[in-house]
C-alpha cells in the first residue's frame, strides 16, 4: 500500500495546527479578559475554556504528528542511503510518497550504474593481473637462461626490471582492490573460516621453520568484510608475523562493540617505535634482507581504512610486533 502523499500530510497537519492555534488564542484572549468561558455564539459545543484549550492542544499535537509522518519518508531515504554507503545494501528499498518516489528511482538507477562500473573495474583489474603474469614469467625464464649462459650482466638487468614491473603491478592492483572494496556489497562471514584457511596455508609455507600458531577465534563471531578482503588482511598480517617470528605467532579475533578486533603477534625482534609509523607507508620495508615488496602493511592499512578502521602497531607481550586492526562486526 502506497503511503499518503506529502501534500496530504502537510495539508492535514496545517489544518490541525490552524484550528488548534486559533482556538487556543481565543481561549487565552478571553482568559486574559477575565472571562472563564469562550463566547457561546462561536463555541456552543464547549462548556469550559479549559476543556476547549486541551482540545486545541491536541489538535496542535496531531498536526505535528502529521507533518512528522510526512518528513519520515525523507529520513528513511537518508537512513537507507547510509546503509548503502556502509555496504549493507545495494538499492533503496521500500515504498515512498508520490513526490519522493521519482527521486528514489533516480537514485536506484545511479546505484545500478555504480555497481556496473565497479564490476567492470574489477574485471579489468583481474584481466590486467592475468595478462601481465605470463609475459613477466617468460621474461624471468629468459633471464634465468641468460644467467646460465654466462650473461650475468644482462640477467641482472632483466631481473631488476622484472622486479620493478611486478612491484608496480602489485601496487596498482592493490590500489584498485582497495577502491573496489569501498563499494563492495558484503554479507556476514565467519571470521574463524578465514583464519583457519590462512593459518593452514602459512603453516605449509613455513613448515621448514617449525613455527607454531596460537589461534583464538570465537566460531560464532561474524564480520562484515568481503571474504577476499578478509583473507588479504589476515594473510598479510600473519605472513608478516611469520617472516619475523622466531618460533611462534598468535592471532586473536575478538568483538569490540559494533566492530571486531583482529590482533596478530609474533615473538621476533619487533620494530622500533620510530619505524612503526614508517612501515605502514607504501613500499617501505623494515629489513631489505627479508623477501617482499613492502606493500603488505600498506595494503592492510588501505583496506582497513576502506572499512572504517585503522591499523595499530605496538610491542607484543611475546617480544615481537603486535599488529591490530578493527573491521565491522555483524
Amino acid at each position: 500500500m502506497r503511503p499518503l502523499s506529502l501534500r496530504v500530510h502537510f495539508v492535514v497537519g496545517a489544518a490541525f495546527w490552524t484550528f488548534g492555534l486559533f482556538g487556543l488564542s481565543i481561549v487565552l484572549w478571553h482568559i486574559a479578559l477575565g472571562q472563564r468561558e469562550p463566547p457561546q455564539t462561536f463555541f456552543w459545543f464547549v462548556h469550559h475554556a479549559h476543556a476547549f484549550a486541551l482540545l486545541c492542544l491536541a489538535c496542535i499535537v496531531a498536526g505535528a504528528v502529521q507533518i512528522r509522518r510526512g518528513w519520515r519518508s525523507v529520513g528513511q531515504i537518508r537512513a537507507r542511503l547510509a546503509a548503502v554507503h556502509a555496504v549493507h545494501g545495494r538499492r533503496l528499498e521500500g515504498v515512498y510518497p508520490s513526490e519522493i518516489q521519482p527521486l528514489v528511482a533516480d537514485l536506484n538507477q545511479l546505484l545500478d550504474q555504480r555497481d556496473l562500473m565497479v564490476d567492470q573495474s574489477r574485471a579489468t583489474a583481474g584481466d590486467l593481473a592475468h595478462g601481465l603474469k605470463t609475459p613477466l614469467a617468460v621474461i624471468t625464464q629468459e633471464a634465468e637462461r641468460a644467467r646460465r649462459d654466462g650473461h650475468t650482466e644482462l640477467a641482472s638487468v632483466l631481473f631488476e626490471q622484472v622486479g620493478r614491473m611486478r612491484r608496480q603491478v602489485d601496487a596498482h592492483l592493490a590500489r584498485s582492490r582497495v577502491d573496489l572494496s569501498k563499494h563492495r556489497i558484503v554479507t556476514p562471514i565467519a571470521a574463524s573460516d578465514a583464519v583457519a584457511g590462512v593459518v593452514r596455508t602459512l603453516s605449509q609455507l613455513y613448515a621448514e621453520r617449525g613455527l607454531t600458531f596460537a589461534v583464538h577465534v570465537d566460531p560464532a563471531l561474524h564480520v562484515l568484510v568481503a571474504r577476499e578482503d578478509l583473507d588479504e588482511l589476515i594473510g598479510n598480517l600473519l605472513d608478516n608475523a611469520c617472516k619475523w617470528a622466531r618460533t611462534r605467532c598468535s592471532i586473536t579475533v575478538r568483538p569490540a562493540g559494533a566492530r571486531v578486533d583482529v590482533i596478530v603477534e609474533d615473538d621476533g625482534r619487533g620494530i622500533s617505535a620510530e619505524l612503526r609509523s614508517r612501515v605502514l607507508a607504501r613500499g617501505v620495508r623494515a629489513d631489505e634482507a627479508v623477501p617482499g615488496t613492502g606493500l603488505g602493511l600498506s595494503i592492510v592499512r588501505d583496506l582497513t581504512e576502506a572499512y572504517g578502521g585503522k591499523v595499530v602497531l605496538d610491542e607484543s607481550p611475546l617480544g615481537g610486533l603486535r599488529a591490530s586492526i578493527d573491521v565491522p562486526g555483524e
